[in-house]
């Protein structure tokens, strides 16, 4: 841990909104104080000014406004028939939910849940160690052994800014127990013209022979920004695949976070993000293998234009106990204009000696001779740029197994791409 900074203005609203409690909250909050919010120079957030983006768009010594939503029938996914359970401006709202516990059990995060904590190290990253001192509001979904939830459950996330700045913090559990399955749909909404901030960590425990599936949708056309991390612990024999679809916002910060600590893992990453205007996308990935015979596999894939930024940041550790490891990434980009960007940095660490692993990264432009042949064929430039980008982003979109979601990620790829490229 770094000596104590010097408080700024940001941080001394940060640290007065949030009431000094015992246990891990106050621990956390002595963390924050001590880390600071990360500048320029912190190495994890050198590409994205999360600091700078909250000191010019938040006023963190006022409260948010209340909400008068009565429904969310406009926000829901088409077709996709799923226990829902929606937070507004932070805050659990049970009539705004529909769910039964019929083959699991959610009930609102207490903080003392078994594991509550342990996997999102606040130690180490001043975000996490904000939402471990502030967070308000949360759900913990258990699965019992044996149990296959076939419904998906939806975390919706709304932010009602019509009256006034939002910030909100959530914190999630989810446990699994041996040979169960479930999926989450993690989807962000935001009413309103005023900035919203949500800071949201979901810690995962999937035991042997167990399933899980996050598909997290990010198409908030509000002026959100948004920091999150998920962590998931997974143990023998056990099943974890995560899709990210970045399509709008202010300023977007993921972290994701698998620990593969068994034989016989599977872990598939996959992630798309598909910017226009101003957005800034930041994808921060870590697998960390620490047994045998275990396999993950990572591909995110982005397309910029205009004054939007890519960030892409993937960790891979491979333990000295972890021999027979398979584990591959990669991160491709295409820039449409001469003002988008990408900062990407693939990263390999392995302390084992019978292994399998491979990292890499391309950026680059649209194909013109492919364009020119498109075109040569009677179909206009733009209709052909579409097409093109489309079969690019299609390789990452078929990873998804869900008729329903796939077809309405595809609706959104395909909106973007046709209108706006």
């Amino acid at each position: 841990m770094s000596a104590v900074l010097e408080t700024t203005p940001l941080l001394s609203d940060i640290l007065a909104s949030v009431k000094p409690e015992a246990g891990l909250k106050a621990d956390a909050l002595s963390v924050l104080e001590q880390l600071g919010l990360p500048g320029n120079k912190s190495e994890e957030y050198k590409f994205t000014p999360i600091t700078r983006s909250l000191e010019k768009n938040f006023n963190f010594a006022t409260k948010n406004s209340a909400s008068e939503l009565k429904s969310i029938e406009s926000f829901a996914i088409p077709g996709v028939d799923a226990h829902t359970l929606v937070f507004v401006n932070g805050g659990f709202v049970e009539e705004l939910s529909r769910y039964n516990q019929t083959d699991l059990k959610i009930t609102p995060t207490s903080g003392t849940e078994n594991g509550f904590g342990t996997l999102a190290d606040f130690k180490s990253d001043a975000l996490v160690a904000w939402n471990t001192a502030a967070w308000t509001s949360g759900i913990s979904i258990e699965v019992k052994a044996n149990t296959t939830v076939s419904k998906p459950v939806v975390l919706h996330y709304i932010h009602d800014t019509s009256k006034g700045e939002v910030k909100s913090f959530t914190r999630n559990i989810i446990r699994l127990g041996k040979s169960s399955s479930l999926t989450v749909i993690e989807k962000q909404d935001t009413i309103g013209d005023q900035a919203g901030f949500s800071n949201i960590i979901t810690e995962g425990f999937v035991e042997e022979n167990a399933a899980l599936n996050i598909f997290s949708l990010q198409a908030d056309k509000g002026k959100r920004f948004h920091f999150g991390q998920t962590s998931i612990w997974q143990a023998r024999d056990s099943r974890m695949n995560s899709f990210t679809l970045t399509l709008d916002g202010k300023l977007i910060r993921n972290n994701l976070q698998l620990i593969l600590d068994g034989e016989g893992i599977e872990s598939h990453m996959d992630g798309l993000y598909i910017l226009q205007g101003d957005t800034l996308a930041d994808n921060h990935t870590v697998v960390d293998h620490r047994k045998p015979n275990a396999n993950s596999n990572e591909l995110y894939k982005g397309v910029i234009d205009d004054n939007a930024k890519g960030v892409f940041n993937g960790k891979i550790y491979v333990r000295p106990d972890a021999q027979k490891t398979n584990a591959f990434q990669s991160n491709r980009n295409i820039l449409i204009s001469d003002k988008a960007t990408v900062n990407t940095k693939p990263q390999l660490e392995i302390w084992a000696d019978d292994v399998k692993c491979s990292h890499g990264c391309t950026t680059g432009q649209l194909d013109e001779e492919a364009m020119f042949y498109l075109q040569a064929r009677g179909i206009d430039k733009v209709t052909a740029r579409a097409m093109m980008l489309y079969a690019f982003a299609g390789e990452v979109l078929d990873k998804i197994n869900s008729g329903p979601l796939k077809n309405y990620f595809d609706s959104l790829i395909s909106e973007r791409l046709h209108k706006n490229f």
